[in-house]
């Protein structure tokens, strides 16, 4: 990952609704940062490819901007960077220049600065983060987006293939936002109008992908916009047509939420104050408020209402539930501005709420979601205060060692944990970091989709995860889905065995956040196990998250807590790890940042370095 500086030199409103800032300047190509480190030119090869824009907080003439570091960059934590995500609409190689497009749609940080660009400004970028590309096997293409989508899919329009097949459905504000976009033979481009209407609050996308003709052949979609517009669509996709997930690529671009504005500029947003509906769903997670949200995630209230199902008496059937208890219940999620009461006795979602139906949070809130009843141990956090030691069987009755050998719990763990390794993996696999080594163990949680990125980019690398035999068990049936590649899948192995058990001979191990559950003398253990059969010159790679006591963040804390609840242990400082390296009779060679900031420490047995 690299940041670079670049010049405006050229604004052009492509339509009333749709501007196009032109970038370039020397470090798109490839130049050394002011600390030293080379950097590679810019390139991006994906429809979807997206860049992170850095700009300075009201008032400022300089923005806050990540470090960048050998392998990537370091994001610095208070303040953040003020930055927005946005799709690489064109990248010429040639001419050295880079086109994004910034939707006119309300107000937004983003979009007031590209409505104010001059040729000649300056602005830092991150990226690109590489998308997915279209799968191979689809005989036919499904693209359905609002106007937000709009970069993305015309870049799609541009670089497809003259015999590929695509129904693409298109939300605008209005008829004059059209846009010029190529449609080979096999492709039917259907714009949809709002006509006056507020943006994301129309069924437009989702009545024409309903009631579109289903052509022949196994389809693949591509869904982007609106979060409850994108989710209603994959419901649709999944529920209706029976599409596998697999096949469904959705982002939810943007959410309906309140913006507040500088009383100065009202077309600036004003970040102390505009808070969205991730972090307003934060701010309520305290005593009853979690508790009764917690509640209705795990009767399924929000989902049912999200379905239309918005009347008290009869989710309290669908949730079998006593009525005068739940519209208690409704009444205060009402109160907290979960819910908004759109009639008497019937209820809707807020954008709050609205986050209550994704996916990932319901897992996390739901006593029966992976991350969910992980959560339970925070329950014995007093016991845990006093004794020093694991609570999570007093309050739960198993051991969390114990629930994880539940084989259907560490099927649905390990698929949440493969979710979110690519964003770690790709940077790691592009970064060097394993150049040069044939043979790798891996221990990781979601090694299957890190063994994917690290031998698709280096074609003579053999991977062999070590995992426990329940962790192992799902490996071997998740990597013919994860790597379906039949070749790369065959330079992957899966070895039935611990932490604690010497590694099998290898160039190199890597161990990616395996210690945060184990005590200083079992982590010691299981490093010095590591490099116990390590090749000449071989060496250990280490990805562990750690307590950063002079900027403390209140994320890094409850996961220190719960920790401390559900494994007696919880995330080192710095310092501490030290003290585990080098009890393993291991030194550090090397320090490397990859990606968004993520630090892999290259460790070597004492003696040889």
């Amino acid at each position: 990952m690299t940041l670079r500086e670049v010049a405006v030199v050229r604004v052009v409103d492509l339509t009333p609704g749709m501007r196009r800032v032109t970038l370039a300047g020397a470090q798109l190509g490839e130049f050394t940062s002011s600390n030293g480190f080379p950097q590679p030119a810019f390139a991006s090869t994906g429809f979807d490819d997206d860049i992170r824009l850095a700009f300075c907080y009201p008032g400022q003439t300089e923005p806050v901007l990540p470090v960048q570091k050998e392998k990537g960059i370091e994001v610095p934590r208070d303040p953040r960077p003020l930055s927005r995500v946005y799709t690489v609409r064109r990248w010429d190689p040639v001419a050295g220049e880079l086109d994004v497009d910034f939707v006119r749609h309300g107000v937004g940080t983003a979009t007031t600065w590209a409505y104010r660009a001059q040729p000649g400004d300056r602005i830092h970028l991150a990226g690109p983060g590489s998308s997915k590309a279209l799968p191979a096997g689809a005989d036919w293409l499904l693209v359905a987006g609002d106007d937000t989508a709009l970069p993305a899919i015309g870049r799609l329009l541009d670089e497809i293939g003259p015999d590929t097949r695509a129904q693409v459905f298109i939300e605008i504000a209005e008829h004059e936002h059209r846009q010029d976009f190529p449609e080979g033979p096999g492709v039917e481009v259907t714009w949809l109008v709002r006509d006056g209407a507020e943006a994301g609050t129309t069924r437009l996308l989702s009545d024409a992908v309903r009631n579109c003709g289903w052509w022949d052949g196994r389809p693949f979609a591509w869904l982007a916009g609106e979060h409850t517009a994108v989710r209603d669509l994959r419901r649709h996709l999944v529920e209706d047509r029976g599409m596998p997930k697999e096949d469904i690529d959705f982002t939810g671009y943007w959410r309906r939420g309140e913006v507040v504005t500088l009383d100065t500029d009202e077309a600036v947003p004003d970040p102390g104050k505009t808070r969205t509906p991730f972090e307003k769903l934060h701010d309520l997670t305290e005593l009853i408020a979690p508790t009764a949200i917690r509640t209705a995630v795990e009767l399924g209230v929000p989902d049912l209402i999200s379905r239309g199902v918005t009347g008290v008496e009869d989710l309290a059937t669908r949730v079998d539930a006593d009525a005068r208890a739940l519209g208690k219940l409704l009444r205060y999620l009402h109160a907290l501005g979960v819910l908004t009461e759109t009639e008497p006795g019937h209820y809707g979602l807020t954008p709050v709420g609205e986050v209550l139906t994704l996916e990932f949070i319901v897992d996390s809130l739901h006593p029966a979601g992976v991350v969910g009843r992980e959560m339970l141990g925070v329950h014995g956090l007093t016991e845990s205060v006093r004794t020093g030691r694991a609570s999570y069987a007093s309050v739960t009755g198993q051991t969390f060692t114990e629930v994880r050998t539940e084989q259907d719990y560490e099927d649905r763990y390990l698929e949440r944990l493969a979710k979110f390794q690519a964003s770690l993996a790709e940077p790691i696999a592009k970064s060097g970091l394993l150049a040069g080594v044939g043979h790798l163990v891996l221990h990781s949680g979601g090694a299957g989709a890190q063994a994917r990125e690290f031998v698709a980019a280096h074609d003579s690398l053999h991977v062999t995860i070590c995992a426990l035999p329940a962790q192992a068990d799902w490996l071997r049936r998740d990597l013919p889905d994860t790597i379906p590649d039949e070749r790369q899948r065959a330079r992957v192995s899966v070895a039935g065995q611990s932490v604690f058990e010497p590694s099998p001979p290898a160039d190199a191990v890597f161990v990616i956040r395996a210690f945060k559950t184990l005590a200083d003398a079992d982590a010691a253990h299981a490093l010095r196990r590591a490099a116990e059969n390590l090749l000449p010159g071989g060496r250990v790679l280490l990805v562990e998250d750690l307590l950063d006591t002079d900027d403390l963040d209140e994320h890094d804390g409850e996961a220190d807590l719960l920790a401390l609840t559900v494994h007696g242990s919880g995330l080192r400082t710095a310092a501490e790890l030290d003290a585990v390296i080098a009890r393993a009779g291991l030194v550090r060679a090397a320090r490397h940042t990859v990606g968004w900031g993520t630090t892999v420490h290259e460790l070597v047995p004492a003696g040889t370095h």
